[in-house]
């Protein structure tokens, strides 16, 4: 451009004429180029639509009449981009919310981008008319573009500036720390249990998000939600699993009920193949944003629209006519609408009518109320022969183009046909955070797999006391492993440490040895030391727990100490290059020994969650990385750790 402004751009279909090419609205507001710039038809050639323009390369097409300076001139080069393997974006506007514009993002990059330039900026549209603005300020490999198509590409969103930093993190506190049902807001949702009713707010346009992280199995989940005749609420509810890690959405969910209906249920049998590997369920109430047809509604119509939220399990569902009598004929001032059958104050009754009748229709058969113009009522049918019926659009299960249900690369798979097809979609795995192609899921956790089982048991300190590793396994790892520690952790040498010449350890052994003596005849002086060579230790352990044969420590002399140490020092490899096994038996931080003690606790158990059973440095890892958590410790073990002959079965 004359204007010194350039941006890289790929093909997006070959439609145009020879010796043509077409710009998009996208490419002439970041050339900088205004739609009054093109002549109009009565003064030459070139013409001006709405979306993109057509600009003549040759000198032959260029009328005579028409001076070259009034149009726009764009010079296209072809250049072969590297691929992208990191971009930086920055929000033009404080406020956004990552779970508004993250899976916006994606879908946007990936439907309508071929390459990213430096300095360009991306203008993501959401819901709620709703805009989401970034600029790329920085890509890898350097340079002034990249190709994004067949590439991992990794983004980040930073801040403009610290100020903008400080207001969206003030949006974003303020936002969270709203309390449920404030006026003119929605409701901010939360965890929901079995049994819980919730009365909430919801604006149109608007989600208000829960989720249900324990139940029974075994038994059915009933998700109720009531609002009123003239609201238009919907109900979706979606799993958490390895391939769903979503909330659920208009356009993406997995069960829901988005009828005309004041009542809205899904039910969730405990046989569904979905729940099978469920780690919560989420669930979003969604009132639709009806504003372009305002006319069609009551002007009185109280916004944000109410609803109760109900989660029940192992209850008979009664019928919807049942359902609404009895919820709403509790006042005998009401009277039922002969139209929607609900029954409203007596002081109301006019108002209602007249915006009942304008919008809702009865069938007279199933006795269900529509919306007059809904799609519901349009596809609306019964059959001839019994009492079906449908009362929604009904989505296919395939497309044109999906393969059949029972294909075999369908049945391998894993996938839904659509899934399969589909490969651009995305979702992120549970163990590594990566985002992963839907398709390739099953073989990117057959890697976890293989990964898990082929790798060696982690190094656990000697010092049969603590419960820390020596080869980095997690991320509390106390040391890397090497021979002059003698297998103990930096804890538990610190203390034998000195800066002296001791090439052949005599020195070092004189410590050890001396640290024994000072543990059995003084002790450590630590009320919680469970140590059994420990003067302490042995006074804080229970008297059940110390063998009838073994002699206490108050009663020993100093010969016997010596004599029931000594196999303990002799044992210690000292020689240099040649790793050391012999064990200690150390007091340690009480930190470290509340973590042996469950790590042997796990390993003792003989089966964790799914029954199968892991040795004691695995169990020692898990512990440690998961901060002693024992649940969670039982989960980095299903995850990170091969059980016993695991690898020998799956060989075999």
């Amino acid at each position: 451009m004359r204007n010194g402004r350039a941006i890289y751009a790929g093909i997006r279909e070959f439609s145009a004429e020879e010796n043509e090419v077409g710009l998009s609205a996208f490419l002439r507001d970041a050339l900088g180029i205004e739609d009054d710039q093109f002549p109009s038809e009565t003064y030459g050639q070139w013409q001006t639509s709405e979306l993109s323009e057509t600009i003549d390369g040759t000198a032959e097409s260029q009328p005579t009449s028409l001076a070259p300076d009034l149009a726009p001139l764009v010079a296209v080069h072809v250049e072969q981009l590297p691929k992208g393997a990191y971009v930086r974006l920055r929000p033009l506007e404080a406020g956004y919310d990552p779970e508004d514009w993250k899976a916006l993002l994606e879908r946007y990059l990936r439907d309508n981008f071929t390459t990213l330039s430096t300095g360009e900026v991306l203008q993501v549209l959401g819901g709620r008319h709703e805009s989401f603005k970034f600029l790329v300020d920085k890509i890898e490999p350097e340079g002034d573009g990249i190709c994004i198509i067949d590439t991992d590409l990794e983004v980040d969103i930073v801040a403009l500036t610290e100020d903008q930093a400080r207001e969206t993190y003030r949006r974003r506190l303020e936002k969270a720390s709203r309390a449920i049902g404030t006026q003119g807001d929605s409701s901010t949702g939360g965890v929901l249990s079995i049994g819980e009713k919730v009365y909430g707010l919801v604006v149109p346009g608007a989600y208000v998000d829960y989720e249900i992280r324990e139940w029974d199995r075994r038994d059915p989940i009933i998700i109720t939600v009531e609002c009123a005749v003239d609201a238009d609420v919907s109900l979706f509810v979606s799993p958490l699993t390895a391939r769903q890690r979503n909330r659920p959405r208009e356009d993406q969910h997995l069960l829901s009920d988005f009828t005309t209906q004041p009542i809205k249920r899904v039910r969730i049998e405990s046989t569904n193949v979905e729940l099978e590997a469920a780690e919560a369920l989420y669930v979003s109430v969604y009132a639709f944003d009806h504003h372009e047809y305002s006319d069609e509604y009551p002007q009185n119509q109280e916004l944000p629209l109410q609803y109760k939220l109900q989660i029940s399990a192992n209850q008979s569902v009664d019928s919807d006519e049942d359902s609404k009598n009895t919820s709403a004929h509790g006042n005998p001032n009401d009277i039922q609408c002969g139209n929607c059958q609900q029954w409203v104050p007596q002081r109301t009754l006019v108002l209602h009518e007249s915006f009942c009748l304008r919008n809702n229709v009865l069938c007279p058969q199933c006795r269900n109320v529509f919306q007059r113009r809904s799609s519901e009522w349009q596809n609306h049918w019964h059959c001839t022969q019994d009492s079906s019926y449908g009362n929604g659009v009904l989505i296919p299960q395939k497309g044109e183009t999906d393969p059949d249900m029972h294909d075999p690369e369908v049945l391998v798979s894993g996938l839904t046909p659509h899934e399969l097809v589909d490969g651009g979609r995305t979702t992120e795995c549970h163990l590594c955070n990566k985002i992963v192609r839907l398709r390739d899921m099953k073989t990117h956790l057959r890697h976890h797999d293989l990964e898990r089982l082929s790798k060696p048991p982690p190094r656990v300190c000697l010092n049969r006391n603590c419960g820390r590793t020596l080869d980095g396994r997690s991320v509390q790892s106390a040391s890397t492993p090497g021979t002059d520690t003698l297998g103990l952790c930096s804890f538990c040498f610190g203390s034998l440490y000195v800066d002296t010449y001791d090439p052949e350890g005599k020195a070092l052994r004189r410590r050890i040895e001396r640290r024994y003596l000072s543990q059995m005849m003084t002790g450590c002086g630590k009320p919680w030391c469970q140590n059994e060579y420990c003067k302490n230790g042995r006074q804080a352990r229970q008297p059940s727990s110390i063998p009838m044969n073994v002699t206490p420590l108050e009663s020993m002399s100093v010969a016997n100490i010596l004599a029931t140490i000594k196999p303990f020092v002799d044992a210690i490899c000292l020689q240099s290059g040649n790793l050391n096994t012999a064990p200690f038996y150390f007091c340690t931080d009480q930190l470290g020994q509340q973590r042996r003690i469950l790590a042997e606790m796990i390993a003792a158990e003989g089966s964790v969650a799914s029954g199968k059973e892991y040795d004691l440095p695995w169990c020692v890892a898990s512990v440690e990385a998961t901060g002693g958590d024992l649940s969670k410790a039982r989960e980095w073990l299903e995850n990170w750790a091969p059980a016993k002959n695991e690898e020998a079965r799956v060989l075999c």
